[in-house]
Formats: structure tokens, C-alpha cells, sequence
């Protein structure tokens, strides 16, 4: 494809632009190495059936009485996997997270097509009172929202610690026919001692527009009102 410019681009600028387009080639040869060692992991244990509190789909029924729904019923029918992300809000996070609710403000506009694939659900330890005011206010119209009441689900898989601190993370669980629940695959934003806060960003399009720009995504976070 023969592509024109406006102006001449100077050698230096067209040389570098070359060696960039070919380290997003490799960039993404990677990413798709990395995605296939995902996919070929092995099944992982059977973990319990936790319990979590869901009210209606209408957000706007606050006084229904909330309904217990277990890990297995989230999956809405065979051949699909359920992926949860972990809601930092409740117990010490009493205000709810900014960057979780960038996140989140982004998973429901793309929810619709989720949908056609896996089963998606956010979990908070808020309660649900709270946690559907939040939503509301977000105009959250296409998630399903549950909190994890008493249960220890968010501690299990390393979203909560003993205190109540909370951590953003994203799970992954499977299940063949009838038989049990298994945890897939886990990830939290700190991949390790020296990388924090991009362990699940790739789940979000802000910092990857803000990538493509000449200031990156330097030390910006998002507010939950500008």
C-alpha cells in the first residue's frame, strides 16, 4: 500500500520509524507468544463454590432483596469461562478505587461483546448497597456486579489480605459440564519487585493511547471526577 505525507519526513525520522515499526512487530509476535503459553496451561485445582450476593439486573431496584448465587451458577452455560475481576472497594478500601473504576467504566461499554465469549462479573467485598450506589453513579448498566459478603474468595486469590487491604486482579476460572470449578489463571498489577501498576494494564485502552503519544502515560492516574 502506497502511503503519502504531507511533507518530506526527514531520513532521521523515516529510519527511526522504521526501527520502531519493527519492534512493535516483535512486540506483538511476543504477545502473542505469551497468549498461547496462557492458553496451553494446564487445568488448575478445583477451588470451593463460594457464595456471593447479587441483586436485580435493574440498578435502580436498591430495596430488592439480594439473592446468593454461587462460583458455578455464574457460568451461564458449558463451554464458556468465567473471568472475574476483583473490585478494589470494601472492607479497608472504603472509597472505591479510581484506577479499578477507570477500569471497570471501560469493561461495561465492551460487556456486550464479552458476552458473546465468556462469562464476565465484577466482585467487590463493598457491600451490595454500596457497591450498586457506586454503580449507579457510573451508570453501570451492563455488568454483573456481586459482592463477596463473608466469604473468603477475594483473600483466596490474593485480592484481600489478612487486614482487608484490597488489591486489584483478574481471575480466570473453567469448568467442563458438570463437573467442578478450577481456577485458570490469575494476575495481579504487580508482576514483580520492579514492575508495578502493568500487570493487567493491556485490559485497558487508556494507557495505550496515552502510550502513542510524545508525554507516554508518564505518572498519571485517573480521578473519579474531573
Amino acid at each position: 500500500m502506497h502511503h503519502t505525507h504531507p511533507t518530506e519526513e526527514p531520513a532521521a525520522y523515516v529510519d527511526a520509524r522504521e526501527e520502531l515499526r519493527q519492534a512493535e512487530i516483535e512486540l506483538m509476535r511476543q504477545r502473542e507468544r505469551v497468549a498461547g503459553l496462557r492458553r496451553r496451561l494446564p487445568l488448575g485445582p478445583a477451588v470451593d463454590d463460594y457464595a456471593f450476593e447479587e441483586g436485580p439486573a435493574d440498578l435502580e431496584a436498591g430495596d430488592a432483596p439480594a439473592t446468593t448465587v454461587r462460583l458455578s451458577d455464574l457460568f451461564t452455560r458449558p463451554g464458556r469461562d468465567l473471568v472475574v475481576y476483583h473490585f478494589m472497594y470494601g472492607k479497608r478500601q472504603t472509597e472505591a478505587c479510581p484506577m479499578c473504576t477507570m477500569w471497570i467504566d471501560g469493561f461495561n461499554g465492551v460487556a456486550r461483546h464479552l458476552a458473546q465469549n465468556v462469562d464476565f462479573v465484577i466482585v467487590a467485598a463493598a457491600g451490595l448497597p454500596t457497591l450498586r450506589a457506586h454503580a449507579r453513579s457510573r451508570q453501570w448498566t451492563n455488568l454483573r456486579l456481586l459482592s463477596a459478603g463473608s466469604s473468603t474468595f477475594k483473600y483466596d486469590f490474593g485480592s484481600e489480605d489478612a487486614e482487608g487491604n484490597q488489591d486489584s486482579t483478574v481471575s480466570v476460572f473453567t469448568r467442563d459440564d458438570n463437573g467442578p470449578v478450577r481456577h485458570f489463571y490469575s494476575v495481579h498489577p504487580q508482576l514483580s519487585d520492579d514492575i508495578d501498576q502493568r500487570g493487567i494494564d493491556l485490559l485497558s485502552p487508556v494507557w495505550h493511547v496515552l502510550d502513542l503519544t510524545r508525554h507516554g502515560r508518564g505518572e498519571w492516574f485517573p480521578s473519579l471526577g474531573y
